[in-house]
């Protein structure tokens, strides 16, 4: 397994910088969201720091915790974790021989992303507060009508049906209906209450998807590596 942290970096466009992967590296010419490997017995957010710093040039400032997904590729398994990345200090720069460019949320579909990357651009579309139960981008469905419909193979097939379908998140009452729906298929999770910290934390560990969180601050929810907080009622 290789555990490998990346960063969607967003400007105040709204733009998300990629960057294409150099002559010799393996799927050179693909697009990519920038990172890399974390060294051995380095902290997820300290990796994305010294990563983004070696790589673009920029120190990064609040990171948002988003998703993890696996992806196998020939050479082996890789476990990425992505982050959010609204604010940095430093103009972002090749330094390891990479050309860069800043592409619109909607263009990212068409640009040739590494495979493991593309599930990414959907769970981009999800904010940082949860208001609504649905959009165009998402449905939050309520845990025991997830479940039910789940059985019956709808909603959790939609999860193949790409890119462009909305993603289907569970409002849970407490970790043990989270991590349920999460076996039925749910794209990410809602936790209505407030929890024990430490609980949290653990269900953000172990699950792939974006959770969010009540009852605290954004800063403190990303700290628990949760994705943002659940404001609806």
């Amino acid at each position: 397994m290789i555990h490998v942290v990346a960063a969607a970096i967003v400007d105040g466009r709204g733009r998300m910088l990629i960057a294409q992967r150099p002559p010799g590296k393996h799927l050179a010419g693909s697009w990519e969201f920038p990172g890399g490997k974390l060294e051995s017995g380095e902290s997820r957010r300290h990796g994305l720091a010294r990563e983004l710093a070696e790589e673009i040039g920029i120190t990064i400032e609040h990171p948002r915790p988003l998703m993890r997904l696996r992806h196998c590729y020939p050479y082996g398994e890789v476990l990425l974790d992505v982050w959010v990345l609204r604010r940095w200090r430093g103009e972002p720069r090749s330094l390891d021989g990479q050309a860069l460019r800043w592409c619109p949320r909607s263009k990212l579909g068409a640009a040739d992303l590494l495979p493991a990357d593309r599930p990414i651009i959907s769970a981009l579309a999800l904010p940082e507060r949860l208001r609504r139960r649905r959009t165009r981008h998402y449905v939050l469905w309520e845990h025991a009508s997830f479940m039910r419909d789940a059985a019956l193979g709808s909603p959790a097939a939609s999860r193949e049906r790409g890119e462009s379908a909305p993603l289907h998140g569970v409002l849970c009452g407490h970790l043990e209906e989270a991590r349920a729906a999460v076996s039925r298929g749910a794209r990410f999770i809602a936790l209505r209450g407030e929890h024990d910290s430490s609980e949290m934390a653990l269900l953000c560990e172990s699950v792939p998807m974006p959770v969010y969180v009540r009852g605290m601050t954004l800063e403190r929810a990303w700290d628990l590596g949760a994705s943002g907080i659940y404001e609806g009622g």
